[in-house]
């Protein structure tokens, strides 16, 4: 009897421990504001009218995310022992306004991941993640890729997450290495279609040093979008550099990619060279101020992927932002932008076309300004 009661003490002993190595975090951002924005198309350009745009207006209205998306998600994390751990992340995005799902409706559209890290070798991950590119400049970007009014689909293209994809991350010392491949992402086609592997498909690689006050990376991002309905795949490629450095309250930073899209008959669609500079100021504990600056070199834009070059004016913008903190978990903030040539965010239908910022017909300019709440939980 003693025997058994002894066994069943050590059984819950074990049990209580495996427990405590395992852990699971429910966490997530809810952010809204109320926005204005000037010279707002009344048509939403489409494939089916032509991309065409309407008279400009003003608009007012609530809007979700304003410095980052409204999301929920799980995070967990086992520690298996010997400095190995398995993890997974699920994260959903959805419309603090109205309630939807984003991401086109999925369910964990942000990301959704398994895998192991070592101590000594690093991580392994599997599942919808971020490419590369969007983690090699996430560090350098001056708004933190804030999701109202940064052109961040026009720096590191539609693909930034990335479907079917296999992902290594290490860290040793002040060196950061991140490489991925993605076996087909839906952004453009079916992903992953048998007998045409190269089909959807996108890999990238980078490096990131960071010791002190100073950093810098660099980053390659391909990906190869089904363009026409007999599977034809484009060539997309981008790299990027940026750097940094902070000096009390302030950092400092700036950025630069090189991009190149192919259609299926290796006719050009876009080349440009994006430029990204900016600071962040601490005024207070509480209070933060960023002040950024987006310009868009366009080269050469093919629309008719027929050999004819476009001519378009190079679009820019300029960011403020104003962040106070009423808590560690609460800040409300204002942020505004100021764009020419474009709608913010470098809406066109040339560059990005992607976050619906469509400027009115006849109009070059657009400027967005938003009062917002966020809380972290």
């Amino acid at each position: 009897m003693k025997k058994s009661l002894l066994a069943l003490a050590a059984l819950g002993a074990f049990a209580g421990a495996a427990q405590a190595q395992s852990s699971v975090t429910l966490y997530g951002v809810v952010d809204a504001n109320i926005e204005y924005v000037s010279n707002m198309s009344s048509v939403t350009p489409s494939a089916a009218n032509g991309l065409a745009t309407g008279p400009a207006e003003n608009v007012f209205r609530l809007t979700s995310g304003g410095l980052s998306g409204s999301r929920w998600g799980l995070r967990g994390v086992e520690d298996l022992g010997s400095g190995m751990k398995a993890l997974f992340v699920l994260e959903s995005g959805f419309g603090l306004d109205d309630g939807r799902s984003q991401q086109g409706g999925r369910l964990f559209g942000r990301q959704a991941y398994v895998g192991l890290e070592s101590d000594r070798v690093g991580r392994f991950t599997f599942g919808r993640q971020y490419t590369t590119l969007f983690d090699m400049m996430a560090n350098f970007s001056p708004t933190g890729y804030a999701t109202q009014y940064e052109p961040v689909v026009a720096q590191l293209g539609l693909n930034f997450r990335s479907d079917n994809t296999a992902k290594y991350t290490g860290k040793f010392g002040p060196v950061t290495a991140i490489a991925h491949w993605s076996f087909g992402n839906g952004v453009a086609g079916g992903g992953e279609v048998p007998g045409q592997f190269r089909r959807d498909t996108g890999y990238g690689a980078g490096l990131a040093w960071a010791a002190g006050p100073f950093g810098i990376s660099a980053a390659y991002d391909q990906y190869n979008p089904t363009l026409n309905a007999a599977g034809g795949t484009g060539d997309f490629k981008k790299a990027a550099v940026a750097a940094s450095y902070a000096f009390g309250p302030a950092k400092l930073m700036a950025g630069y990619r090189w991009g190149m899209n192919k259609a299926a008959n290796d006719n050009n669609i876009l080349k440009d060279n994006y430029y990204w500079v900016g600071a962040n100021y601490q005024v207070t504990p509480a209070l933060g101020l960023t002040l950024a600056y987006f310009y868009d070199d366009v080269k050469n834009l093919n629309l008719a992927a027929n050999g004819a070059t476009n001519n378009i004016k190079n679009p820019w913008q300029i960011s403020f932002v104003a962040d106070y903190n009423l808590s560690k978990r609460t800040d409300v903030y204002l942020t505004t932008a100021y764009a020419k040539n474009a709608g913010v965010n470098f809406d066109t239908s040339a560059i990005s076309f992607a976050n619906g910022y469509f400027l009115g017909t006849g109009k070059d300019n657009m400027v967005g300004v938003a009062l917002g709440i966020r809380h972290k939980f």
